[in-house]
């Protein structure tokens, strides 16, 4: 629960302007959920407010095309997407174009998404990593059934934290997304106006 105390009656914020309100407001913020990516494994573990709830395969990345270290933030929920490589710089020998992803949930501006998975054999989950650098759940086609995917987006909000590790790719940008959570303190400190 979370209470703030705007006291800015008379405070002067810059040349003719004023404040004029004095309030309380409180609000409830939602559960802590983290799940954390170990590529090592191609397993998931979901924890919500500090206690394991789930663990998942997965299948992240290829060697070819890993996915990236790092503290991300899911940015964007998407029951069904379209996904074409040639979007994000894949060339026609490397390239995808699958019009129906299901449960698609953004980690990154320039791509990279947790997603239910139907096309990949149910050996790959747990593991190897066989995709484009995204991070896959088994699905269905059409998202239906009882699935890890289904399961996974239905459980997760926009806010949510997803923490990759072990893999061989670098770590996302902090301006690649929502993903400051990568910048030390001090360099985020650095990047402040005051």
């Amino acid at each position: 629960k979370i209470t703030m105390k705007i006291d800015l009656d008379g405070v002067k914020g810059g040349q003719g302007i004023t404040g004029v309100q004095s309030k309380t407001v409180s609000f409830t913020i939602g559960r802590s959920q983290v799940s954390t990516v170990d590529m090592n494994t191609q397993t998931m573990t979901v924890k919500r407010d500090g206690k394991t709830y789930k663990s998942i395969p997965i299948s992240g990345g290829s060697s070819e095309h890993p996915t990236y270290n790092g503290q991300m933030v899911i940015s964007e929920k998407l029951e069904k997407t379209r996904m074409d490589g040639s979007t994000v710089g894949f060339d026609k020998r490397n390239s995808y174009d699958i019009k129906d992803v299901p449960h698609a949930m953004r980690l990154s501006s320039s791509g990279t998404f947790l997603h239910g998975n139907y096309w990949g054999s149910p050996s790959i989950f747990g593991n190897s990593g066989t995709s484009h650098g995204c991070v896959g759940l088994r699905d269905s086609k059409g998202g239906g059934g009882d699935t890890p995917g289904k399961w996974f987006f239905n459980e997760s909000l926009v806010g949510d934290v997803v923490v990759v590790k072990n893999s061989d790719e670098r770590t996302i940008k902090p301006d690649n997304g929502l993903n400051g959570w990568n910048l030390s303190w001090s360099d985020w400190k650095a990047g402040s106006a005051t």
